[in-house]
């Protein structure tokens, strides 16, 4: 009996001393990602392409009050039948601008295929290079700082987001911070 006590006893201390010797870092990963000019390139392709479908949004919808005011103006004028034609042709116009909105900047529409076909293998690379980091310097964990997570307390000597920046092959000159 006291030889299995022991033996649990001497089993707790072991994984209790091990829990203690666990490692681990944090990196900035929006601080990383400013400093890869692929990032910048891709997020200002990507502003640039909302841009220009937020000005077709707007002319769309620009169009339809012009319509919308047009008829209203010659509402007394019309008969029946024009009166609801030319409803019918605001109403599908109004459709077809809310459709089109929502296939550039809906839920996976244009603006996110394209955010996922710039931003996504810019990610996976650092994701890469952040997982290679922490196997050389045999940390157990690596925090996103940027993330849900949240840090109460990080010393700067476990930052490792210039590390990152350094193994992805990029200089880090000052901090962009």
């Amino acid at each position: 009996m006291k030889r299995i006590f022991l033996t649990f006893a001497i089993i707790f201390l072991i994984g209790t001393g091990s829990a203690f010797a666990q490692r681990f870092a944090y990196v900035d990963t929006e601080y990383i990602l400013k400093h890869i000019p692929e990032y910048n390139s891709a997020q200002k392709q990507l502003d640039a392409l909302s841009q220009q479908w937020q000005q077709d949004v707007d002319q769309r919808f620009a169009e339809i009050e012009k319509l919308y005011k047009s008829y209203q103006a010659d509402q007394v004028l019309l008969t029946d039948e024009m009166r609801k034609r030319r409803e019918n042709e605001i109403v599908e116009k109004e459709k077809a601008a809310k459709d089109f909105q929502n296939t550039k900047f809906g839920f996976e529409g244009d603006l996110y295929k394209k955010r996922i076909e710039l931003i996504k293998p810019i990610q996976e690379r650092v994701a890469k290079v952040v997982q290679a980091l922490a196997e050389s310097q045999q940390l157990d964990m690596i925090f996103d700082k940027n993330s849900e997570v949240t840090l109460l307390y990080a010393s700067p000597r476990y930052d490792k987001s210039n590390d990152v920046i350094t193994r992805l092959g990029y200089k880090v000159d000052a901090p962009v911070k």
